[in-house]
């Protein structure tokens, strides 16, 4: 059984006016005081976030567990001095990011200016084990034209700056900001992925070969291929339907890798173009269908994306489990559904913060 484990990182914000807090720090030194030794919880490039990391967990039951369980522990270290934490993939409110003390964040915000500057966005990371490269490269290069419905399912970020964007998941279209940031071509083999991101880095646009910032990517750390397309987020229940479906994904593209079923070869631009229109329309309308990339009413995306991993899902024993949360996300909507419903009953944007923070624990 593959293992997965999730990345979240959640904003701190004042619990009373709703504006993000730059207070990571204290969070960080408080969670270290309870808890010495702790690996969980780390910092990002701004002080308003907070970033915790799950164990590989081969039963999906386990990680949902998990998921809620350091929620709850970022919440609670994080009300011991007077903030909380929201899975917001954006502020509603307007911000002033604060920048991370740290030589790495430093020389981001020099090389990139107001592009990182922009970048105080809540991301959910999810790492499927891989037997090896060579398999792992042949999951990224199926896994493509299926990224943008997990942007869809997770879309968590409708608020920019104190106003609508107008976008479901913003965040994505912030993120895609940085140079290397997207969809890939195919690679086709470890060393013409490796020799990319080599050539890369050569040109002295990126630092290091950990700003590949690709929509999916071979972890630099782990035995793992690196989902990196979803919003964090709101509710733990979607965050697990998220790293279901991904593993889902990962299993079937590699048996179709080891059957000889060749990668999807559609183009970098179409792709970039189904990126956009999850980011826009989320479930709230049409994706480009993974397979002809053209328009399809996103429920019927989300069944076919069930049908294409059910195989994977029944052998994992997670089919009941996905149908279900799929059935549940088109009946009740996304993080972002959520938030503007809390603005359409009359609520302003400091009640969905406020929103947010309890669902963020409930």
């Amino acid at each position: 059984m593959r293992t997965v484990g999730v990345e979240e990182e959640l904003l701190l914000v004042d619990p009373d006016s709703g504006d993000p807090k730059a207070l990571a720090a204290a969070v960080l030194a408080r969670a270290a005081q309870d808890d010495p030794g702790q690996d969980v919880f780390e910092k990002e490039l701004f002080g308003q976030m907070l970033e915790f990391a799950t164990r590989p967990r081969a039963d999906m039951a386990d990680l949902g567990d998990e998921i809620v369980r350091c929620r709850k522990e970022a919440a609670r270290h994080a009300g011991q001095i007077g903030c909380a934490v929201a899975a917001l993939a954006t502020s509603p409110l307007p911000v002033s990011p604060s920048l991370t003390v740290h030589e790495r964040y430093r020389w981001l915000a020099e090389r990139y200016g107001a592009g990182a500057r922009d970048q105080l966005v809540c991301g959910c990371h999810v790492h499927v084990s891989v037997e090896s490269d060579d398999e792992g490269v042949a999951v990224l290069d199926r896994l493509r034209p299926w990224l943008p419905v997990l942007t869809a399912i997770s879309a968590n970020s409708p608020f920019w700056q104190g106003h609508d964007s107008g976008y479901e998941s913003y965040r994505s279209r912030v993120w895609s900001r940085w140079p290397s940031a997207g969809p890939t071509e195919l690679f086709g083999s470890p060393a013409r992925y490796h020799r990319r991101v080599a050539d890369m880095v050569a040109t002295g646009v990126i630092l290091d070969e950990g700003m590949a910032y690709f929509d999916a990517r071979l972890s630099a750390r782990y035995p793992t291929v690196e989902v990196r397309v979803a919003d964090v987020c709101l509710c733990a229940d979607t965050a697990l339907l998220v790293a279901t479906l991904t593993r889902g994904l990962v299993e079937t593209a590699a048996r179709d890798w080891r059957s000889g079923r060749p990668a999807p070869d559609h183009s970098v631009s179409l792709l970039s173009l189904a990126s956009w229109q999850a980011a826009r329309q989320g479930l709230g309308g049409e994706l480009l269908d993974p397979v002809t990339l053209r328009p399809r009413p996103a429920a019927r995306v989300l069944y076919s994306l069930l049908d294409l991993v059910g195989d994977a899902l029944d052998g994992s024993g997670d089919a009941d489990r996905a149908a279900k949360g799929v059935e549940d996300l088109l009946r009740h909507g996304n993080g972002a559904r959520e938030q503007r419903r809390t603005v359409e009953r009359g609520g302003t944007l400091r009640d969905v913060v406020t929103e947010c923070v309890r669902r963020t624990q409930g």
